[in-house]
């Protein structure tokens, strides 16, 4: 899925709702894997969502599914395990997973935390650094801090960059 059919598919959904429902979706769409911030604080803002409540929900949204990530770690763990085992492994998984797992290698849990948001999305990064051995509450630390950072740097980018094109 190409991230201009996401903004296709999700920008309706926000647009079509009003009020609490819309930073709701905002939320829950934070929440998503493919989805995150990187795509709903940009749409949100550009439909006229005020732009530090869609950061704050957005946020909020995306560090609380890595939370549930990091606290069902073992769990998952021992799926994944018998998921890749079974060879029944997705391509673009896979490739998003060598991905993080050179962030990794490279720069160990802050690089990955930092980097993670963008390159790889924050629930691969999340899983790798919980599966390369690293304590949750790090991880979930770590995270907390990528996500903040990505998410001010998304909101001022789209405000700015909605402002600058006059569409905001």
């Amino acid at each position: 899925m190409t991230l201009l059919s996401l903004l296709v598919e999700i920008s309706p959904l926000l647009e079509d709702a009003s009020g609490l429902l819309q930073y709701a979706l905002v939320f829950l769409f934070a929440a998503i894997p493919v989805v995150e911030i990187l795509v709903v604080v940009p749409v949100a803002i550009g439909l006229g969502l005020d732009p530090i409540a869609t950061g704050v929900v957005a946020f909020a949204g995306n560090v609380g599914s890595v939370y549930v990530l990091v606290a069902f770690h073992q769990r998952l763990s021992r799926w994944w395990g018998s998921r890749r085992a079974g060879g029944d492994a997705n391509g673009d998984t896979g490739e998003r997973y060598a991905r993080a797992r050179g962030l990794w290698d490279r720069y160990g849990l802050a690089g990955l935390s930092i980097g993670g948001p963008i390159l790889t999305g924050v629930h691969i990064a999340a899983l790798v650094a919980l599966l390369a051995g690293s304590q949750s509450r790090a991880v979930a630390g770590w995270m907390t801090v990528g996500i903040g950072l990505w998410t001010i740097l998304l909101v001022a980018a789209s405000v700015f960059g909605f402002s600058l094109l006059g569409l905001a």
